[in-house]
């Protein structure tokens, strides 16, 4: 239905695509596989008319198109749920889903109930218990993920295509989703599939494409391949992934937080956090694994200083009390978090590699009142060499940067200031095997060296590969801790459960 023929793409010291030629078909799940930087979702926006100027043709139905814009994608029946959420959060729900699109009656007025009540069946459908008139930006990423899944769902589209549309979301949403993709692959359409996750693709795809350096690799059947040679396609060799094998550390504790409390903003009598307490020793891995809506975000970020005036309890750093008003103090004290959103939290998009580096680094980067850029320079070029980070140059734009390296950015930004804890919230989402090997390669260097780490992460997987011990979260308290040899699946799922399900 769908063919893609000799796409090249080219961005300012980059050529994101060359030469990609894929076709997709009807009735089938389609999987685009590729680390990051692969171009898989430029090709995908190229597919959709985000990037109209682009060499080579693309045939719908066998008819060459070129889309000007996505309205003109969406017209001729090809939808994306784009990886980076494009949302507006000061709009509801409903407003986000028809914006563009919305229903009016026989006077030419907004018809408010009919598309509230069409945004409900979506929600209904994709088991999102949440009123359509809430502000998206009330929403956590996971629920705005399901929001965009929507968006792409409202339209009768043929192709769909979806890139990570499970990053931020959880396994009981998982499986909802890969329900209605069963429904849309019995209806005919042409799914476009993209995840880093290749278990879930081994259960949800009927066929692969593989790129590699923006070219095309191969294609065929995933019945007939297996996920190490999909592996070694993506990244031209073998990879050994990296384990945590070291004894739990017997430091003393570098963090100790005790009988912290979060008040809800708006509900005062609800909270989100009810009388936490751990400790986090030098050299430590600790993970925090939870289901959404459990506490683990307003954790780090209560931890951070980021709701000064509606948390309760005390922070030990070293033995000594704390107490932050704010993220920069919580900074000078020597704790640092790489945020759930590094789109939304953790970057400035359309400032250079350099600069976003430098952030967190101000006060010794200037000299008189000025911008040292010689400092500057080398800062970024440390943690370019020792990051891998992929880019052109320190002075490339980190916004036309892939996910993976983006990410390594937002480390780069929090390592800068030398913290005593480092905290990361999902610090792999969105990103590939490799990328996420070389993540993980890093927090355990970091805690060689000493350094106190907080890894929450809604996979499993990832949770029992790092940790050195494991705390569970489940409606705001903390519901069991298990070392790295007690920890399972079964027993930190079982403990993850809210009883009021």
């Amino acid at each position: 239905m769908l063919v893609a023929q000799n796409i090249t793409k080219k961005f300012p010291g980059v050529i994101a695509l060359q030469d990609v030629s894929m076709e997709l078909y009807p009735g089938k799940v389609n999987a685009i596989l590729g680390e990051n930087g692969a171009g898989k979702s430029t090709l995908m926006k190229i597919l959709s008319g985000v990037y109209p100027d682009y060499e080579g043709r693309i045939l719908l139905r066998g008819e060459q198109v070129n889309f000007n814009n996505p309205r003109e994608a969406q017209n001729a029946g090809i939808a994306i749920i784009h990886q980076e959420l494009n949302l507006v959060p000061y709009l509801s729900i409903t407003e986000n889903i028809f914006l563009g699109r919305e229903l009016t009656n026989s006077w030419g007025m907004l018809n408010a109930n009919a598309m509230k009540t069409r945004t409900q069946r979506l929600l209904s459908r994709l088991k999102l218990n949440i009123d359509p008139d809430t502000l998206v930006g009330d929403l956590k990423v996971g629920q705005q993920q399901v929001v965009e899944i929507a968006k792409a769902l409202l339209t009768d589209c043929e192709v769909i295509i979806m890139d990570e549309p499970t990053s931020a979301i959880t396994e009981s949403e998982v499986e909802v989703l890969f329900g209605i993709i069963t429904e849309l692959r019995n209806e005919g359409k042409v799914i476009v599939y993209i995840s880093h996750k290749l278990d879930e693709l081994f259960k949800i795809a009927d066929r692969y494409i593989v790129l590699r350096d923006g070219k095309t690799i191969e294609a065929g059947e995933m019945k007939a391949i297996t996920q190490d040679e999909l592996i070694r396609k993506m990244v031209g060799r073998d990879i050994n992934v990296i384990r945590n094998n070291k004894i739990a550390s017997a430091e003393a504790p570098v963090l100790s937080v005790q009988h912290i409390n979060l008040k809800h903003p708006e509900h005062k009598n609800r909270e989100l956090l009810k009388n936490i307490s751990f400790n986090l020793c030098r050299g430590e891995v600790l993970g925090i694994f939870g289901l959404m809506g459990a506490g683990r975000t307003e954790l780090l970020e209560t931890i951070f200083g980021l709701h000064e005036g509606l948390s309760g309890g005390t922070v030990n750093i070293d033995g000594q009390i704390v107490s932050f008003r704010s993220p920069g103090e919580a900074m000078a004290a020597g704790i640092a978090l790489v945020p759930e959103d590094r789109k939304k939290d953790g970057l400035i998009l359309g400032l250079d590699v350099k600069t976003n580096i430098g952030l967190t680094t101000l006060p010794v980067m200037q000299r008189m009142g000025f911008l040292n850029e010689a400092k500057e320079q080398q800062l970024a070029q440390k943690y370019i060499g020792s990051l891998q980070i992929k880019t052109s140059s320190a002075s490339q734009l980190v916004k036309n940067l892939s996910g993976g390296n983006q990410q390594k950015i937002v480390l780069a930004k929090c390592l800068a200031t030398n913290p005593k804890v480092l905290m990361l919230d999902e610090p792999t989402r969105g990103i590939d095997i490799n990328a996420k090997n070389e993540i993980y390669k890093l927090i355990l260097e970091l805690a060689a060296g000493g350094m106190g780490v907080i890894v929450v992460s809604s996979e499993l997987p990832e949770i029992l590969t790092i940790s050195d011990r494991v705390l569970v979260m489940a409606e705001g308290c903390i519901t069991a801790q298990f070392t790295a040899a007690e920890a399972s699946e079964d027993n930190i799922l079982k403990a993850a459960i809210p009883k009021t399900l």
